[in-house]
């Protein structure tokens, strides 16, 4: 599947200061390569207007079983079961868009990415964090014993925990298909559209309906 983005460049400065820089220009890191990062209708979430909703509180109380916990990337007790498990989620829900030898580079292997997130060892999500923002990325889970909604309470529990801490933003990917439309629920959202953050939401659901 080809992925939307504008521009690519490669990160050779990893600084955090350098980092958010290249996200505030609507950069994300991809999995491409070590540095490697692409320009993209990125969506992030300004913590600082965010709010929990009824909806997102129906949510954590679904989930209020599920403990969450980060480990640093490179993570040293992996096993055959996590890549199993993304790859038995992807191949479901995005056709097969990782390969059980994709994730275990990027779990096991210094990337772009330095903390996995693990919600009572059924979800697991790779991220990039600093203390001034976080890119909650590639998120996978057991599809069979995991609660209703559990995407969303991994989601949430870590856009919470993210404001918990004092940073500015999360990042939450990008607006591609008509789908995505279930990053807009949370308050404080921004999405980038070549030129800029705007918080046009209507204007947004109008072009991936449209498909562009």
């Amino acid at each position: 599947m080809e992925y939307l983005h504008w521009k690519e460049e490669r990160m050779t400065d990893d600084s955090a200061e350098s980092i958010c820089r290249m996200y505030d220009n609507g950069f994300v890191f991809t999995r491409l390569d070590k540095g490697m990062m692409h320009q993209t209708r990125s969506v992030r979430i300004d913590l600082s207007k965010f709010e929990i909703s009824s909806e997102n509180r129906r949510i954590m109380r679904k989930g209020e079983e599920i403990m969450m916990d980060k480990h640093t990337i490179p993570f040293m007790k992996y096993d055959w079961n996590i890549g199993k498990l993304a790859k038995d989620f992807y191949d479901k829900k995005a056709g097969g868009a990782f390969s059980a030898n994709k994730i275990k580079e990027l779990i096991t292997t210094p990337h772009n990415f330095n903390n996995l997130f693990s919600f009572s060892n059924l979800g697991f999500a790779i991220c990039y964090e600093n203390s001034h923002m976080l890119h909650y990325c590639y998120p996978f889970y057991d599809l069979e014993k995991s609660v209703k909604d559990m995407g969303l309470i991994m989601m949430t529990k870590s856009i919470a925990k993210a404001q918990m801490e004092g940073k500015k933003y999360v990042y939450v990917g990008s607006l591609q298909r008509p789908t995505d439309t279930y990053k807009l629920q949370f308050s404080g959202i921004e999405w980038f559209d070549e030129k800029g953050w705007s918080d046009d939401i209507e204007k947004v659901k109008i072009i991936l309906n449209e498909g562009k």
